[in-house]
């Protein structure tokens, strides 16, 4: 999807078959793979007719984080759904809430009482428990833990499957990703607590402009999953 001209001027929704469309003067939008971009729900479907509508003069996929979700949701979950999966449970095996700092102590009690309970919700919920690790040398998670999550993830539908992924990509997370898609977390309580070491450091020795601006953008675009994932259960 890239960026155009404006080539509309009315936009709506409305049911067709068992889903919901958006319609640019009166033609229903279709994906790049030029497949029908059926919704599953019609605030999904609103939502998305707002971003198509609030365009200007150029149709920019950047603003629109909600169609670009739909449409990997129908383009590329049916024909990649093993790669994502794989993709998706590469981040049990190495969670970012499994690598603990070794000092200073401050960051270690942080670390603990930040991630310690979402790693007893995840064994609680999900029957899988991760070992926890200092330093960088990697840990090695049990074929238990790993089963347990791929149970957790196989079965989803195609469009959480997708916001499950990015969820899990923006907070290089699966417990993270798994507890906004489950509820658990809002997006911005999930993104901080994927950027608590970067926070603690920040505390100390201050932010720069790009690395605040490039928090800004993931910390956003992991909102629009949230809204995603929402918008999209019937």
């Amino acid at each position: 999807m890239t960026r155009v001209a404006k080539f509309y001027k009315a936009v709506d929704t409305a049911r067709e078959g068992r889903g919901f469309v958006v319609r640019l003067d009166g033609k229903a939008v279709k994906t790049p793979a030029r497949v029908l971009l059926s919704l599953p729900t019609a605030p999904l479907a609103d939502a998305i007719a707002e971003e198509w509508r609030s365009q200007t003069e150029i149709v920019d996929p950047t603003a629109m984080p909600l169609t670009r979700f739909a449409y990997a949701a129908i383009d590329v979950a049916p024909a990649y759904r093993a790669r994502l999966t794989d993709e998706i449970l590469a981040y049990a095996k190495s969670d970012l809430l499994c690598y603990r700092a070794d000092a200073p102590a401050a960051l270690i009690a942080r670390q603990n009482g930040a991630w310690n309970p979402l790693l007893d919700w995840a064994a609680e919920r999900f029957g899988a428990r991760l070992k926890t690790g200092t330093g960088i040398a990697f840990v090695e998670q049990s074929a238990e833990s790993q089963a347990a999550f791929a149970k957790a993830v196989h079965g989803r539908d195609d469009f959480a499957l997708v916001g499950l992924h990015g969820a899990a990509s923006l907070t290089g997370s699966l417990v993270l990703g798994l507890a906004l898609t489950e509820g658990r977390l809002a997006a911005g309580q999930a993104f901080a607590l994927s950027c608590l070491d970067e926070t603690f450091q920040a505390e100390a020795w201050g932010r720069d402009a790009e690395a605040a601006a490039r928090a800004g953008r993931l910390g956003a675009e992991l909102a629009a999953v949230e809204r995603f994932l929402t918008l999209s259960r019937p």
